[in-house]
């Protein structure tokens, strides 16, 4: 079989279960296993930063990753580096979060770890993948990289914030929108052009709003069957939850596995 390049989003994807208690499905590190000893590449390709990321990558052996929500790059183990996004932009977002009372939180290096002037922040994001630095004296404007901007705000507020029209945002909760790459579909064009590879052999597993940019005509696009209505839209084939066996599935109705 000729040689196809793999991308796997993480949560809801690779991993099941709720954020705090992931886990992947015995069946997805078998279809891995397969694939990898099949001679394919293997990648992650992820909205979390870098550092979030690589802990998952050795875990689950992959030498391959797109993270920053495609502007970072990992090949053979080597961390090729982040584009930052733009930093005026991110310096308007923050600046009118501060004229409307909004609690901020910034990521500026490849660390587990974000900042914030907001010593209530971490009680009104609900989460604690991260680790939140608390400094009352940030400056935010001396900062020459951002790589993802947090700010705490419904849906319904999100609106009022006008910056945000103008940068790339994710949502994964209520409590908070994230400013952060959102061009997994690049990554992946620039991870096969340093591969001197045809982007055709690209195949992609995906479940979440953030996927929705790697579903490009030109590969093989797979939705998980708990993934949003519109990435099984674009799929070229729908396969079952991830915590059913959804990878190994799907890479048996496509011919990679043979059952």
């Amino acid at each position: 079989m000729r040689k196809h390049y793999f991308f796997f989003d993480i949560d809801g994807t690779l991993a099941a279960g709720p954020i705090m208690g992931r886990y992947i499905p015995e069946s997805t590190k078998r279809a891995l296993e397969i694939l990898k000893s099949e001679g394919h590449f293997l990648a992650i390709c992820t909205g979390r930063l870098h550092a979030m990321g690589e802990g998952f990558m050795h875990e689950l052996g992959f030498q391959n990753m797109v993270a920053d929500g495609g502007n970072s790059l990992t090949l053979d183990g080597e961390f090729l580096g982040i584009k930052p996004l733009d930093t005026q932009a991110c310096i308007d977002v923050i600046e009118e979060c501060e004229r409307l009372g909004v609690v901020w939180a910034i990521s500026f290096d490849d660390s587990r770890r974000r900042w914030t002037r907001y010593a209530n922040y971490d009680a009104l994001v609900h989460d604690s993948y991260m680790e939140t630095v608390v400094d009352l004296e940030l400056d935010y404007r001396s900062i020459e990289c951002f790589y993802k901007v947090y700010v705490i705000c419904s849906p319904e507020e999100e609106g009022r914030i006008a910056s945000l029209s103008k940068v790339p945002t994710a949502r994964f909760s209520p409590y908070a929108v994230f400013v952060e790459p959102v061009d997994k579909g690049e990554g992946i064009k620039r991870c096969m052009a340093h591969l001197g590879a045809s982007i055709e052999d690209v195949v992609v597993f995906g479940d979440g709003s953030n996927d929705v940019c790697m579903f490009l005509p030109e590969w093989t696009s797979v939705a998980m069957g708990n993934a949003i209505d519109e990435l099984k839209q674009r799929a070229d084939y729908v396969t079952t939850n991830v915590d059913d066996d959804g990878i190994w599935n799907a890479c048996v109705h496509l011919g990679f596995i043979e059952a």
